[in-house]
């Protein structure tokens, strides 16, 4: 088999194994749920991850503060690393492992939803969040990889992708994202 063979063999076994687990598919559901409510609460999501990750909360808060798939109003959706400005001070003034919890603590009230991404779930900046978000009384999210690390211990929500291989995780955790974005746009708006 070659890589491209190999990768889509990956991600298809990957999907069915999610398509099956439906505990997975419940414990989505009842999240989505929460931050259908949150956000007709007039509350806000806020997301955060490294890397690729960063790549992929920004990613998903763009289609909820954009849109998705309908024309319809924005919501309030922000990754937590777009203000360079702010992350290379605090970043500088604190330390790394402090920018999501500062802008957590900064941003997030009470009733809130912070989705933390991470393929190892031991990020350390995006578990410091989660603890500020839980602090503050936040509803948290957890979207990880085969090891739930420190932010599966924390997180209200966990959803783990069962593979050790990042690029298949992060796959997975942008579908989800775009199944996120979708429940929400036909429940809020159609």
């Amino acid at each position: 088999m070659n890589n491209l063979q190999q990768a889509l063999n990956s991600s298809v076994n990957l999907r069915q194994s999610l398509l099956a687990d439906q505990k997975f598919q419940n414990d989505f559901y009842a999240c989505i749920d929460q931050i259908e409510s949150a956000f007709k609460s007039d509350k806000k999501l806020l997301l955060c991850g490294n890397g690729g990750s960063a790549g992929d909360a920004q990613h998903i808060a763009a289609e909820l503060s954009g849109r998705f798939i309908l024309d319809r109003a924005p919501l309030f959706a922000e990754a937590l690393h777009v203000n360079s400005s702010y992350l290379t001070a605090v970043a500088n003034d604190y330390g790394y492992d402090e920018v999501y919890a500062r802008m957590t603590e900064a941003m997030g009230r009470k009733g809130d939803v912070l989705i933390g991404l991470s393929t190892s779930g031991n990020s350390k900046n995006v578990v410091k969040a989660i603890e500020k978000a839980k602090s503050i009384g936040m509803i948290t999210v957890a979207f990880l990889g085969e090891h739930k690390g420190e932010m599966g211990k924390l997180a209200d929500h966990v959803f783990q992708i069962p593979s050790d291989n990042t690029a298949r995780i992060q796959e997975l955790h942008i579908t989800l994202g775009h199944v996120l974005c979708q429940e929400l746009e036909s429940r809020i708006f159609a």
